[in-house]
C-alpha cells in the first residue's frame, strides 16, 4: 500500500479515493499524534480549518471539523480562503493546527487535505508518517480514546479571517501600486475575493476574470494552468500586467503588458534582484528546484546571486530556506516563498510583490523579466505507468544517460514521479527546441514501455 501523504498533503478523487471517513479519521489521527508529540503542551488545542470552493470541500470540511472536535480540539472555521491564508491565520491566531481542504491546481473532482503545524508551517515527514500510521491502525478497528462532556471540541465561525489576511498582505508591501492596472485571474478558486481586494487596497486598478466560483468551475480553463484568458484580458484592457492563481492560490504566474507569459523562474529573478537591491535577500541566495530553467541559473550567476537547487516540491525549497536562513525561494510553476512574510507559497503575495517592483522601478514587467532568457524546455507527463519504479529502472537509467551525452553541456534531462498526480514527468532542456522535443518524446516512449 502506497504512502497516503504526497509532497503536498493527501489528494485523490473526492468521495472515491478521498472519502468523508478518511478525512474524519486523518483529522482524529492528527490530533492524537500532535498531542503525543507535545504540540498541545497540556492546553486545550485549537485548529484553523479552511477550504477552497470545490463542491466536495463542503462535506470534507464537515468531516474534518467533526473529527477534530471529537478528539477534543476547538475549531475555528475560516471558510473559503487560500491555503497561505490558513497557514498565516494558524500562526497569527496562535492555533496548534491548521487544516486546508484543496487539491490546488488539480481538476474539480479531486480534493485534498493539508495539515499545518503550530506557526503555520508544513508538517515534517516524520509527523505525517505517524499520522498515517495511526490512521491506518484505527481504520482497521482499534478504538479511539474519545473525550466526552465538556472535553469535546467546540466549533466557531471565524469571519475576521478574510480582512486579517488581506491587511497582512497589503501591510508587508514595500510600496503602493497606485497607477498600475492589473488583471487578476482567480481560477474560480480560493483567491477569487482575496486577490482583487488586496490589489485594490494596495492602490491598483483591478480587472477580474474567473472570480465567480460555483463549486464546479475551479481551474476549469482558467487560472495558472490556462493562461490564454489572462493574456487576452491584459491586452484587451491595456493593463500593465496580469496575475493568475491556481485553485488554492499558493501559486502565481504572470503576463506582461504585451500578453507574454512570465513564469515562476522569471518572477523569482525579478524579486531576487529587487530584494538584493533593498538588502533583504538574505545570504545573497535564492532557493529553487532542479526543474528551474537553465536560463534562470545563468541569469543569477551573471547578477551575482547564488542559486541553491533542491528536489521538486515547495516543501523541499522551504526546508532548504529554513536550514540556511534564506528569504526567497520557489518553483518554476509559480510557488514562490517570501519567508519574511509567509510560511508557505503565497500566490497573492507573490503577485503583489511583483506588481510593487513594477511600480517602484517604473519599468514594464517585460523589461524586468528580461533579466533571464528561458532556454527551450519540453515537459511531457506520462500517465498510466508505475511511477514508483522510475528511480530503479536500469533501462530508464541507460536511456537518460544516452540522452545526456547527446545534449552535452547545453542541456539536461530530468525524470521524476509526480508527488501529487499518478504520472511520471519527463523534462528535457536544450539550446534548440526541436532537439529538446525529440529527446523528450523518445524518453517518454521509453517510460511507457519500461513502466507501463
Amino acid at each position: 500500500m502506497g504512502r497516503l501523504f504526497g509532497t503536498d498533503g493527501v489528494r485523490g478523487v473526492a468521495n472515491a479515493d478521498l472519502t468523508a471517513e478518511m478525512a474524519l479519521g486523518l483529522s482524529v489521527a492528527a490530533a492524537h499524534v500532535l498531542a503525543e508529540a507535545g504540540t498541545f503542551k497540556g492546553h486545550r488545542p485549537v485548529a484553523v480549518v479552511g477550504r477552497d470552493p470545490r463542491a466536495s470541500g463542503e462535506f470534507l470540511e464537515a468531516a474534518v471539523v467533526a473529527g477534530l472536535a471529537s478528539a477534543g480540539v476547538d475549531v475555528l472555521r475560516v471558510g473559503v480562503l487560500p491555503t497561505p491564508a490558513v497557514a498565516y491565520l494558524t500562526g497569527a491566531l496562535g492555533a496548534d493546527l491548521g487544516v486546508m481542504l484543496s487539491a490546488s491546481h488539480n481538476p474539480m473532482p479531486d480534493n485534498g487535505i493539508k495539515f499545518f503545524a503550530r506557526g503555520g508551517h508544513k508538517l515534517a515527514d516524520e509527523l505525517e508518517d505517524r499520522i498515517e500510521r495511526t490512521y491506518r491502525e484505527h481504520a482497521s478497528g482499534e478504538p479511539w480514546d474519545r473525550p466526552t462532556g465538556a472535553g469535546v471540541g467546540r466549533v466557531k465561525e471565524y469571519d475576521e479571517g478574510f480582512d486579517k489576511y488581506v491587511a497582512h498582505l497589503v501591510g508587508v508591501l514595500p510600496n503602493r501600486l497606485d497607477g498600475l492596472k492589473v488583471v487578476i485571474d482567480g481560477a474560480h478558486g480560493a483567491a477569487a475575493r482575496v486577490s482583487p481586494e488586496a490589489f485594490a487596497r494596495a492602490g491598483a486598478e483591478v480587472v477580474t476574470i474567473a472570480t465567480e466560483p460555483d463549486g464546479l468551475n475551479i481551474n476549469d480553463g482558467c487560472g495558472s494552468t490556462h493562461l490564454e484568458g489572462l493574456r487576452a484580458a491584459v491586452v484587451e484592457h491595456g493593463a500593465d500586467l496580469g496575475v493568475a492563481h491556481d485553485g488554492d492560490a499558493d501559486r502565481c504566474l504572470a503576463v506582461d503588458a504585451d500578453g507574454n507569459d512570465v513564469d515562476g523562474d522569471q518572477i523569482l529573478s525579478v524579486l531576487a534582484l529587487g530584494m538584493k537591491e533593498a538588502g533583504t535577500l538574505r545570504g545573497n541566495t535564492v532557493v529553487a528546484t532542479v526543474m528551474s530553467n537553465l536560463g534562470f541559473k545563468l541569469a543569477m550567476e551573471r547578477e551575482g546571486v547564488e542559486l541553491l537547487q533542491t528536489a521538486v516540491g515547495d516543501r523541499y525549497v522551504l526546508e532548504e530556506m529554513k536550514r540556511g536562513g534564506y528569504s526567497l525561494g520557489g518553483e518554476q510553476s509559480g510557488h514562490v516563498i517570501a519567508l519574511d512574510h509567509a510560511t508557505t507559497g503565497d500566490g497573492t503575495l507573490t503577485g503583489l510583490m511583483l506588481a510593487a517592483r513594477v511600480a517602484a522601478t517604473g519599468r514594464p514587467l517585460a523589461e524586468l523579466a528580461g533579466v533571464m532568457r528561458r532556454l527551450p524546455q519540453v515537459l511531457i507527463n506520462v500517465r498510466d505507468v508505475d511511477k514508483t519504479r522510475v528511480g530503479s529502472s536500469a533501462r530508464l537509467a541507460t536511456a537518460v544517460n544516452q540522452a545526456e551525452k547527446e545534449l552535452g553541456e547545453t542541456g539536461r534531462v530530468l525524470l521524476r514521479s509526480s508527488g501529487t498526480e499518478p504520472l511520471v514527468r519527463v523534462m528535457v532542456e536544450a539550446a534548440d527546441l526541436e532537439q529538446a522535443r525529440a529527446v523528450a518524446e523518445r524518453l517518454a516512449d521509453e517510460v511507457k514501455s519500461a513502466l507501463g
